[in-house]
């Protein structure tokens, strides 16, 4: 087996491992390269068909690009789609100009953490991975939360020689992370491999392209002429820019992110 294929097997085995634990699970979809990614592995992992959820949160000011890439391929791809966002906050003007932590928390945390109790979700899969943000880097495969969906990040369990600690205590709740030992650079080497569809977002377009997408307000375009998947690969392995050096930055700083993930945040 080449690299790829042993991101591959790893992942599918935490996949499939998940799903015979916790049968009330879902997806999540941010509709980025790396979620779309985890998509693809588990439709491998259950030859094509996904046999649970595939969770949207949808904030509202997502990129058109965005929306329409959902809404082509949770058709095509035949997946049972959820999509939930916080209408209540929305209603009373709830954006990115009343601050990206409370706009995140309301319009991101919030529906997730109501989306689990109204599907009585006993676990996520996400597309995170140690190498894109330093507190992303403390996580687990299988990573408890509490009953009100926070993270102790002081107090994770230990993964040993590929032992996950896979069983439910009583009141919490599991996020599992397949892709937490990927790379950005792998993710793209893997979509070549596959020919995996993305956001036409992440191609650079009168030299400048999206490396990293989210909420339209929140992130700004990255200098490049990568206009392919193979361009792309190519400029992963020179490139000296942060990967989510586009994202707002009063957000991505440490003391944010963590206090945001704490909560709930993805």
């Amino acid at each position: 087996m080449n690299h790829l294929d042993k991101l591959e097997n790893k992942s599918i085995y935490i996949i499939r491992e998940a799903y015979k634990e916790f049968k009330d699970i879902a997806a999540l979809w941010s509709i980025g390269k790396d979620s779309t990614t985890l998509l693809w592995l588990c439709r491998k992992a259950f030859f094509g068909k996904i046999p649970f959820p595939v969770l949207h949160i949808d904030t509202s000011y997502k990129f058109p690009e965005i929306y329409r890439f959902r809404d082509k391929y949770a058709k095509e791809w035949g997946l049972k789609l959820i999509i939930a966002r916080n209408e209540a906050a929305l209603k009373q003007g709830m954006g990115p100009h009343m601050g990206k932590f409370k706009c995140c928390n309301q319009l991101k945390t919030v529906p997730l953490k109501n989306a689990i109790i109204r599907y009585n979700l006993k676990a996520l899969l996400l597309g995170i991975r140690r190498d894109e943000h330093g507190i992303r880097a403390k996580e687990r495969y299988f990573s408890p939360r509490t009953s009100d969906f926070r993270w102790d990040y002081k107090n994770q369990p230990v993964e040993l020689w590929s032992q996950h600690k896979s069983k439910q205590e009583e009141g919490q709740h599991i996020r599992v992370h397949p892709l937490l030992h990927w790379t950005e650079l792998d993710v793209w080497e893997y979509i070549q491999r596959e020919n995996i569809p993305v956001v036409e977002l992440y191609f650079a377009k009168n030299g400048k392209r999206y490396r990293s997408i989210g909420c339209k307000p929140c992130c700004s375009p990255v200098d490049s002429d990568a206009d392919s998947v193979a361009k792309i690969v190519h400029e992963l392995k020179i490139t000296k820019t942060a990967e989510r050096a586009g994202r707002a930055q009063d957000k991505e700083s440490t003391y944010v992110m963590q206090k945001l993930r704490s909560l709930g945040y993805m």
